[in-house]
This record gives structure tokens, C-alpha cells and sequence, in this order.
């Protein structure tokens, strides 16, 4: 087996800001243009595991969760901790990293709560998110004692009657749409004023009022996010004045809250065009922003809270597909189709979203065809990948999908019966299995046959 000795996109790799990457940070070609991650063939990963496969480099997460707190260290002058939005990839594995390096989790249900706990993560630590947050939810909330980010005035109530009946405090952080705008997808963006989630600016005087009188409420702080994969730094400067502002007024009216959580939404590279912000400069500008506006508002400095997902974990994953069957249509287009494809990850056909992908055991010949790769599923809008120069691409060959970290195994799906892939995490030539492929049989484990359907012939109509 040879040893890798190059990368395969040299100008790319950033150790300090992972997002900024088109490959993982580990990824290396070896003299027999084989691609590597983590120390690990991906050829061999792929024979040995089946495709198509999640491979996540554990060298780029980590990367990233020390990108954050070391940044927060360096330009933030009060407390801080970095939140990882398990939203992007929640496993026990993932939840078991973010904890090992000293990060919160920021969950938005039962199932991300209860990962979140079960891989090691402090409750004190946890901050449970969402809409429409149902009464079992709030309960197992109340019972691990986690922060709740409170989302509107029915959550309120709801709240209000639980910790009445349990004679407990609840620790919250007040959700608010700031009303700032970011150039982004109309579907991930949540901090202008038409949103689903959280107060409206004008109802929060309201709110902290009441909570005020509230004996089972404590206010820890307030919480806004203004969208998801984000180019531009100057929208997260101006939430910090419009966040100190309204910290300042909960102040005036009775609390004493500790906590501004500014959310996420930092960007990541998927194609060779995107231009991100470094991990660093995105941190800077959101700590000068908060340290400025307190000075210029006479407030003290909070601890400083922010929930990245996307930009944590995108770049650290890879999907490996196996290329079936290729199609040509003389003037128009070629197809090839690979083993997966929108159950795996739906984020193309529902966002429009693009991706970068090389042939992995051939990554430095040359592109000489453009290909559109299409998924496997009886849908027409099944397509990965657009007009993607590739070598010329045969039946049985490797594909890999970069950036497919954040969003994908979390979003994924059985459309068409088709089992979910397996993921692996890899580090140190080792690779280890962190999510089982699921199979056919799994698929009718949850179904029941109703009694009277159970016979063969036709049912008579009465």
C-alpha cells in the first residue's frame, strides 16, 4: 500500500479555518493518484464498508472546534462558549467530539437532546431550540435541567404551567428576530422580521416584562440568529448593537442576564468559486462588534455564545458513490449515475445547493468530459451534481462528494426504500464505523400488517 506524499488541492488546505477548505484538512493523493483521508485509502473504505459511504475526517473537526475557541480566546475579552449546532450531523460520535473539545451542544428535539446527554455532553451546557417545542420535549428539558431558548408566547405559557407543577426554574435565553437581512437562500434565512422563529423586536419589552413576575423564569440572555451559510461579516457587527441594546433593556426591567448568543451561519467552501470567512475574522468582527457596543452603551460584557454547525463539520465529510449506469444524449448531455443520490443527500434538489467531486482513485488525470451525476431515485430532480468536469467516468468507478459533512446524514432519507448509508470517522489510518448501514430488513422492522390485509386474494368490498 503506497504512502501518501501530496494534497490534492494544496492552495485550499487551511489548518485554521476548515470552512474555508474544498477537501478535508487530512486529504492527501498518493504517487498512484489515490485519494486519502485521515490516513485512509478511500478506495479501501469504500471496498470494505459498501457505498455509498459518509467519511468524516476527525483531523478537520477538531480543527474547527479550536479555530472557535481559540479565536474567542484571542479577540473576545469576556467569557464565551462555542455551541455546536447539532443540527448539521447529530450522532453520539459527533456529540462525543464537540464535548472532548470542550464544546456545548444546541439541540432542536427529543432525539438531538437525548444524543446530546448520551454522548457525555453537560446539560448546563445544552440549549434546546425550537418552533413548536412539544410538552414531552419541555419535560425531559425540565428533568436535565438544559437552557431553553424561548420562542414565542405559546411556548411561554406551556413553560409557565410545567415549572408551576414541577416547582421548578427554568433557565431561558429569549429568541428575537432582530430584523437584519443576509444575501442568502430564502429558505435558511431566519433573522429578518417575516420569520417563523422567535419574538418579534417590538413584542420583547412584553416579554421580559412578564418574565419579570415570573418566579419560576430565570432570563440567562437573549438569542438571535440571522441565517445560515453567510458570506458577509458586516450583518453580524450590526446584530451585536441591536443584541446589547436589548440586553440593556432586560436589565432595566429586573433581570440579570449573562448570556448574548449571536447564533451562527458561517459559510463553507463547496465549490471552487466560494469565498468564505476565515473561522477568525468571522469571530473578530462579532467579538469587536459586542465589546464596541457594550463600551458605547455603558453595559458590561456578557459571555459571549454562538452555535456554528455548517461550518464545523461540512468540509470534514466526504460521500463516496459507486458510478452505474452513463447516459448520452448527443447535444445536450451525459448522465452517470451513481448508488445514492438524493436519500443521502437532499440538500441540491431542495436548495439548489452545488458540490465539488473528483474520481478518487484517478484524482490528477485530466478533465476531459463534462458530466451532469445523477442519484438513482425515481424522481427527475435526483440530480447531485450539474455540468461537473470529470475524467472520462466508466461504470464502476469512485466518486467522491466533498463538503458533505453538515446536512446530509441528518437530512437524510428512505425515498424508494433505500437504506441509509454508513458512516465512518477517520483518523490516523484507522477508520471506525460510527453509523451503521442500514438494510432492507430495517425497513420493514417498524411496518405492521394489519390483520385483515394479511391473506392472500383480493379483500371483498361490502
Amino acid at each position: 500500500m503506497s504512502s501518501p506524499r501530496f494534497r490534492p488541492y494544496e492552495e485550499d488546505i487551511d489548518r485554521q479555518s476548515p470552512n474555508r477548505n474544498l477537501a478535508p484538512v487530512s486529504a492527501e493523493v498518493d504517487a498512484e493518484q489515490q485519494l486519502w483521508v485521515g490516513g485512509c485509502r478511500l478506495a479501501d473504505l469504500a471496498a470494505h464498508y459498501g457505498t455509498p459511504l459518509y467519511v468524516l475526517d476527525e483531523t478537520t473537526l477538531r480543527a474547527g472546534c479550536r479555530a472557535y475557541r481559540q479565536a474567542l480566546t484571542s479577540h473576545y475579552p469576556g467569557e464565551s462558549l462555542v455551541l455546536y449546532a447539532s443540527k448539521a450531523h447529530s450522532s453520539l460520535a459527533m456529540a462525543a467530539l464537540m464535548t472532548s473539545e470542550g464544546l456545548g451542544l444546541d439541540v432542536v428535539s427529543a432525539g438531538e437532546l437525548l444524543t446530546a446527554i448520551a454522548g457525555g455532553a453537560n446539560p448546563r451546557n445544552i440549549v434546546l431550540h425550537g418552533n413548536n417545542k412539544s410538552r414531552g420535549e419541555l419535560e425531559l428539558a425540565l428533568e436535565h435541567g438544559v437552557t431553553v431558548v424561548l420562542d414565542n408566547w405559546w411556548e411561554l405559557d406551556l413553560l409557565e404551567r410545567l415549572c408551576g407543577q414541577r416547582e421548578q426554574r427554568v433557565r431561558l435565553l429569549i429568541r428575537f428576530t432582530p430584523g437584519i437581512e443576509c444575501h442568502t437562500h430564502e429558505y435558511i434565512r431566519t433573522g429578518h422580521l417575516d420569520s417563523k422563529f422567535g419574538f418579534d423586536l417590538e413584542e420583547l419589552d412584553g416579554v421580559l416584562r412578564r418574565l419579570a413576575m415570573a418566579p419560576w423564569a430565570e432570563v440567562a440572555g437573549l438569542h438571535a440568529h440571522i441565517g445560515s451559510q453567510i458570506f458577509e461579516l458586516q450583518p453580524h457587527g450590526d446584530l451585536a448593537a441591536v443584541m446589547v441594546k436589548a440586553l440593556g433593556r432586560a436589565r432595566d426591567l429586573g433581570h440579570r442576564p449573562r448570556d448574548l448568543n449571536v447564533g451562527g451561519g458561517l459559510g463553507v467552501r463547496y465549490v471552487a468559486s466560494d469565498d468564505p470567512p476565515a473561522i477568525s475574522a468571522w469571530v473578530q468582527t462579532v467579538s469587536a462588534a459586542v465589546a464596541a457596543a457594550c463600551g458605547q452603551q455603558n453595559q458590561p460584557l456578557p459571555r459571549l455564545l454562538c452555535e456554528p454547525g455548517r461550518s464545523l463539520v461540512a468540509t470534514a465529510g466526504v460521500t463516496l458513490y459507486q458510478v452505474g449506469s452513463r447516459k448520452e444524449i448527443p447535444g445536450v448531455r451525459t448522465y452517470v449515475a451513481v448508488d445514492g443520490g438524493m436519500s443521502d443527500n437532499p440538500r441540491p434538489i431542495t436548495y439548489q445547493s452545488r458540490y465539488t467531486a473528483c474520481l478518487p482513485q484517478r484524482c490528477r488525470d485530466a478533465a476531459t468530459e463534462t458530466v451532469t451525476v445523477a442519484g438513482k431515485h425515481c424522481e427527475s430532480g435526483d440530480v447531485l451534481l450539474h455540468h461537473i468536469p470529470l475524467p472520462p467516468v466508466a461504470s464502476g468507478d469512485l466518486l467522491a462528494v466533498f463538503a458533505t459533512g453538515a446536512y446530509n446524514a441528518s437530512m437524510a432519507s428512505n425515498y424508494n426504500r433505500i437504506p441509509r448509508p454508513a458512516a465512518v470517522l477517520a483518523h490516523g489510518g484507522q477508520a471506525r464505523l460510527v453509523q451503521r448501514r442500514e438494510t432492507n430488513q430495517d425497513l420493514l422492522h417498524w411496518d405492521v400488517l394489519p390483520e385483515h390485509l394479511d391473506q392472500s386474494g383480493p379483500v371483498p368490498i361490502r
